[in-house]
This record gives C-alpha cells, sequence and structure tokens, in this order.
C-alpha cells in the first residue's frame, strides 16, 4: 500500500510576548511540568518561565548543553522525582531535543516547546538528534509524535544574536531540496510514508518566504525588533521547515552535516551553517551549477557559509574529507534518499570545489 501524508504539532502560536501565557497555554496539557531550560538562558529567563508557568506547578532543571544519553537520562530522573505529568522545554535546539526525548521515556507525556532562538526546525519535529558527549553525531531518534505545543515569543526570539536567525534561514533552505530529492527518489520520509502533495507546498513556501524576507529579517533581528519580515522567517525557520522536511523528507545535506560533525573543527559552528554547506555541496554533486551558484549568492547575502573555511576547515585535508563523506553516505544514511546514488568520493570531490 502506497501511503501519503503529512504531520504537524498539535499547536503552535507565535507572538511577540508569549511567555506570559506559557502556563495558560499549557494548562491543558497537565499541571506538574519538568521545565528543561537551556543553560545559556537560565540566568536571563528563569524568573520569566516561572512567572509565566502559573497556574502549573514547575520543577526546573538547567540543561547541561548538549543532547546526548547522559542528559536524556537525567531529565528522566528529574522527572520521576517531581511526578510530572508535562515536559517543557526551553531554549535552543539541543535543550528541546532533550526534553523531546524526556517526555516520550517517562512514558509519553504532553511535550511544550519553547524555542528562544529560530536557528533550526526542530522546535516542531517528532526527531530528536542525540549527539555523543564528544558532540559527534550519535543517531537520529525518531520519536511517535510531535510536540503537543510549540510557543514562540518572538520578542525573545528577536533579543538573540542574528547569526541563529541565519542558521536557521541555513536549515530552512534545505528544506525544499531535501525534499524535492526525496519526491524524484520516491523516497520514504522520517515516518515511512512519503510525502503529501502538501508536504511539498509546504517546502516550497519555506523556500520562497525566506528567500523574499531573509535580509530584511537579519536587519530587523539587529535592531532587536520582531517585524514582519522577522515574523515571516521565524516562522518560516520553525513550521514550515518543521513540517516541510518531516513530512517531505530528508536527503543530501543533513548527511553531509552529519559528515561535517565528525570533524573538531566544526564544533562551534551551528547546525544550519554546516546544513547550508550541504545545500552547495549537493548540488554540486548533482551538476547544478547554475542553481549552486544561485544559492552561493543568496547565502552570501544571509551571512550563511559558502566555503569550508566559514565553518572553521581552514586546513583541508584529503583525511578530513574522506571521514566527511564516508559518513555522510554510510549504509542506511538518508544520502540514500537521493534521486542518484552518492558515494564518498563524490562527497569528497563536491567538497574540494568548497575550499
Amino acid at each position: 500500500m502506497y501511503i501519503t501524508g503529512a504531520r504537524f504539532p498539535g499547536r503552535y502560536i507565535q507572538a511577540p510576548g508569549l511567555i506570559a501565557r506559557l502556563g495558560e497555554e499549557s494548562k491543558s496539557l497537565g499541571s506538574r511540568a519538568l521545565v528543561i531550560l537551556d543553560n545559556f538562558l537560565a540566568s536571563r529567563l528563569d524568573a520569566a518561565v516561572r512567572a509565566g508557568a502559573a497556574p502549573l506547578a514547575v520543577e526546573l532543571m538547567v540543561h547541561g548543553g548538549e543532547c546526548s544519553e547522559s542528559e536524556i537520562a537525567r531529565g528522566v530522573a528529574a522527572g520521576k522525582a517531581a511526578s510530572t505529568d508535562l515536559v517543557i522545554g526551553v531554549g535552543g535546539g539541543k535543550a528541546l531535543d532533550t526534553a523531546k526525548a524526556v517526555a516520550f521515556r517517562l512514558g509519553g507525556l504532553p511535550t511544550v516547546i519553547v524555542p528562544t532562538i529560530a536557528a533550526s526546525d526542530a522546535p516542531c519535529s517528532a526527531l530528536a538528534v542525540v549527539y555523543r558527549d564528544d558532540h559527534t553525531v550519535d543517531y537520529d531518534y525518531f520519536l511517535p509524535r510531535n510536540p503537543d505545543l510549540v510557543l514562540v515569543d518572538t520578542q525573545i526570539v528577536a533579543e538573540a544574536p542574528a547569526r541563529f536567525l541565519a542558521a536557521g534561514i541555513g536549515d530552512a533552505l534545505a528544506t525544499w531540496y531535501e525534499a524535492e530529492s526525496s519526491r524524484q527518489a520516491d523516497a520514504p520520509n522520517c515516518w515511512g510514508t512519503h510525502g503529501s502533495p502538501l508536504a511539498f507546498h509546504i517546502a516550497r513556501f519555506c523556500l520562497d518566504t525566506i528567500v523574499e524576507n531573509g535580509a530584511d529579517a537579519l536587519a530587523e533581528c539587529d535592531a532587536g525588533t520582531a517585524g514582519p519580515a522577522f515574523e515571516k522567517v521565524v516562522e518560516a525557520n520553525i513550521l514550515l521547515s518543521g513540517a516541510g522536511f518531516e513530512s517531505g523528507g530528508v536527503a543530501g545535506a543533513h548527511a553531509i552535516h552529519h559528515g561535517l560533525c565528525e570533524l573538531p573543527d566544526v564544533h562551534h559552528h551551528l547546525h544550519g551553517e554546516k546544513v547550508a554547506i550541504g545545500v552547495l555541496a549537493t548540488l554540486l554533486i548533482h551538476g547544478r551549477r547554475d542553481e549552486f551558484r544561485k544559492v552561493r549568492d543568496y547565502c552570501a547575502s544571509v551571512r550563511l557559509p559558502t566555503k569550508l573555511a566559514d565553518i572553521g576547515i581552514a586546513e583541508v585535508t584529503e583525511e578530513k574529507l574522506r571521514k566527511v563523506g564516508e559518513r555522510a553516505c554510510r549504509p542506511g544514511e538518508i544520502m540514500e534518499n537521493e534521486p542518484i546514488r552518492i558515494t564518498p568520493d563524490m562527497v569528497v570531490a563536491a567538497l574540494r570545489e568548497l575550499v
């Protein structure tokens, strides 16, 4: 049976100042919340989260920084100790992924996700990327359900450095290209069905939105303002990209991202920055040089990397490129969702052109 479909979070709401409504918007889901708060934001947002979470009873855990097995286990222990019936994640992608994994391991508890940056499409998805303690990717943790609520306070997001918004644009940039590769390859999406027509329309709308509004959104973010372009790009980075990748499919750009994460050189660079390099490399692999030049110029206009040196790989060696290529193309990897068979040699050759 050929099954198509799409999946989304239970609810998505977005506006400046929404953190003050966290408890009111979440109270239908539970009454005793474990809040996993990003360690970089703990001092800044602790009081706002506690005040906004009323009338919920709150147990607050400061996230350790990595979505790893050890951090997930710590969250599960904290949730059990507090007899929690709801998990709330507040912060960047790794804190949010940890919250999703913790909720699942606590018996499939409801999950509320509060992204404080728009640096990736992690908030809406039923996926957690689990890393090892050395910051290399361990595995993709596919979860049975999406968050019940995604609450985006765009004033908080606008006060974050614009580099995070640019990284989210990089992640969103991959959505259309990977969904289209998956469609051409007739490859399944993240949960084993095939993307519905709606999934591919969302992925295309995501690309059109960031292309039209990306540069203006970054200028608004520089000013700390949640302006009209900023609101559109935040929605594209989080909701459109999240639904587009999860329902449409993922492929080469994220496979190359996983390969790049094998190199210590890139560990101080953001997920979307590495994904943008993956998009450029994949276009080169497919021989789409006109599209490559167009996307490269766009990346430059929205502060995304276009060369390996831009993500920390200043010294390019055959050994490094081979390590990336082998990881990107290992058996069972999402590289297999591309419409042609891509080999490590092809990845290496494309990355050489990005020196």
